[in-house]
């Protein structure tokens, strides 16, 4: 049985969509995984209920996800994700290490009680502000962090 998978991000300078497409590409090394990612802009609620694995990610935005995820995670919650499953990802510069999947992870507990967490979130370290860069020793973190969420889904 095939797995369907959505990546959902929100990237202002790119880091967020490079960790996106890396998570996805762990995702698609496993066999029996069909995987998606597209940015928030570029999905419709309604959408998400043809996977069955959603992940969302965002960089950090003053300590916390951006508005338009935590707009996707609330319209969420009026889907009834009974069954679905899914996880979360930041990218961080300095000290927000973790704060964004924080918050993601209690917004989707409090407000799509039916999307399962099945994985602790990845906070993923940028290299320098605006248009610095996912650091190096992170992108193969990311493809276990994919590959890891495809292999819990197939066996």
């Amino acid at each position: 049985m095939l797995t369907r998978i959505i990546v959902v991000y929100e990237s202002v300078f790119g880091n967020t969509e490079r960790v996106a497409e890396t998570i996805g590409e762990g995702m698609k090394e496993i066999e029996g995984t069909e995987v998606v990612v597209k940015k928030t802009k570029d999905v419709e609620p309604g959408e998400v209920l043809n996977y069955d694995v959603i992940l969302i990610g965002s960089p950090n935005h003053m300590g916390g996800p951006t508005r338009s995820v935590k707009k996707l995670i609330d319209a969420l919650g009026k889907l009834g994700l009974e069954g679905k499953k899914g996880a979360v990802f930041d990218t961080y510069v300095r000290s927000y290490v973790g704060k964004a999947v924080r918050k993601m992870e209690k917004r989707i507990n409090e407000k799509v009680p039916g999307l399962k967490l099945i994985a602790d979130g990845l906070s993923t370290k940028v290299v320098g502000l605006g248009r610095g860069h996912v650091a190096e020793n992170e992108l193969p973190r990311c493809v276990e962090f994919g590959s890891k969420i495809a292999k819990q889904m197939i066996s």
